[in-house]
């Protein structure tokens, strides 16, 4: 075969590659079972994110000694490698683009990306995260403090886009005793949000936690770094990282 041949049998296997993939990509995306990210044994719709890296980051974190400046930078690049992961189901189309080479079918997100929900304060570095991998998705915010004697969340700030069909990831450092989720789950749901399109992703839980957003929303998948051991006698977790937001932003 002669050099213009072998160039015309390339360009045909070329062709052959580009329609296999558009085809595929017509259809829903279905992503294969990914090894960073598992669904809990017993604890049902909760997905421990164990990719290497956001462990590494983790510890780090975890360290009383890691200063606020190196603490807000792995909040950031964990949330945005979580955001990676459990963003991997979102549906795919094509459309029509012209690369300097020639047009083609190029894949592109069917619907508008989800709403970032950090719950105040801890979640803004969070957020950061998740907005650096998705810079259209729109930014809500609910404002929630701990009572230090009921450990009972108290509302103080909803700020949230219109309702249009999208998906709402909230986030928040930590799933303590769950209460903050719980509650940051029925704003959402007073706000018209349908449960299905919710989700909730947590650098650290504690067991407790868990179950008390889960006896209340059992089908509302939790995301989570890591599952700690427990909540001691002040709902701190155990080992966990101390307070976010103190670390976060330099206060006690």
């Amino acid at each position: 075969m002669d050099f213009r041949g072998k160039r015309h049998a390339a360009s045909h296997n070329n062709f052959t590659l580009s329609l296999t993939i558009t085809m595929h990509l017509q259809s829903r995306f279905v992503p294969p079972s990914l090894p960073g990210m598992y669904e809990h044994e017993t604890l049902k719709k909760l997905f421990i994110v164990s990719h290497p890296l956001i462990q590494h980051k983790l510890t780090h974190m975890r360290e009383k000694s890691t200063p606020k400046r190196e603490f807000k930078a792995a909040l950031k690049e964990i949330a945005m490698l979580m955001g990676y992961e459990i963003t991997c189901d979102l549906a795919l189309t094509t459309k029509t683009i012209e690369t300097p080479i020639q047009k083609m079918e190029a894949p592109v997100l069917k619907d508008a990306p989800p709403v970032i929900v950090p719950i105040l304060r801890a979640a803004l570095g969070m957020a950061d995260g998740l907005e650096e991998i998705m810079p259209e998705a729109q930014i809500g915010h609910i404002g929630l403090y701990r009572d230090h004697d009921t450990h009972q969340p108290v509302e103080y700030l909803i700020r949230l886009p219109q309702q249009s069909g999208q998906s709402y990831i909230l986030i928040d450092p930590m799933l303590a005793t769950g209460n903050s989720a719980k509650h940051a789950v029925d704003v959402l749901l007073r706000q018209g949000v349908p449960m299905n399109k919710i989700s909730f992703m947590a650098l650290v839980a504690a067991p407790e936690g868990v179950k008390v957003f889960h006896d209340a929303y059992p089908e509302i998948p939790v995301y989570v770094a890591a599952l700690d051991e427990k909540l001691n006698e002040t709902a701190y977790i155990v080992p966990g990282l101390g307070d976010a937001g103190d670390r976060l932003f330099g206060t006690n």
